[in-house]
């Protein structure tokens, strides 16, 4: 059970922990999906600069907010202004990693719950976000919880341009219970 799991706001301090985690995760989600050399490229260092430039220079409407349990960073969740058009001003989630030991136990749906009222708290009514086409255990995790297929975007990504599917909760009060 995750409840001994808390979720609060990144600091500049987490910044090699959530780097550690978004690798794991980010590896094994697309281990067969991702190309080898992005695979590669995209590695803990690459990450550690890319979320220490997101925390240490905060976008008005952009939030990372993070599951410890004990001293282990589990869960990572990150809001945004929409970054696609496709979005139609939807709040974005922009990133959800769980660590694989506590995958299944609801912490996805706590982590999803306040991302959700975070958006609602920057003004936001709809959420939406974007998921790798072929990553089929995430997209079945958002449509058990709501989420409607709305349409699909590439992302130019920083390296690896992927197709994804946009799925939509266009009432957060549903993500939120």
């Amino acid at each position: 059970m995750t409840t001994d799991i808390v979720i609060r706001p990144a600091l500049i301090d987490d910044v090699a922990e959530i780097a550690r985690l978004h690798r794991a995760v980010w590896c094994d989600a697309y281990r067969d999906l991702a190309p080898a050399d992005v695979y590669q490229a995209l590695d803990e260092d690459f990450r550690r600069v890319r979320w220490a430039n997101m925390l240490a220079n905060p976008r008005k409407h952009q939030r990372v907010r993070l599951a410890v349990q004990g001293e282990r960073l589990v869960g990572i969740g990150a809001i945004a202004a929409p970054s696609e058009p496709a979005f139609e001003g939807r709040g974005e989630i922009k990133s959800l990693y769980i660590d694989s030991s506590v995958k299944r136990q609801g912490l996805g749906r706590r982590m999803m719950r306040d991302m959700a009222v975070e958006l609602a708290s920057i003004g936001y009514s709809a959420a939406g976000l974007g998921v790798v086409v072929g990553n089929e255990p995430a997209i079945d995790f958002y449509r058990k919880i709501g989420g409607r297929l709305i349409g699909q975007y590439t992302d130019p990504g920083p390296l690896w341009r992927s197709d994804n599917l946009i799925f939509a909760w266009d009432d957060l009060s549903l993500l939120i219970g």
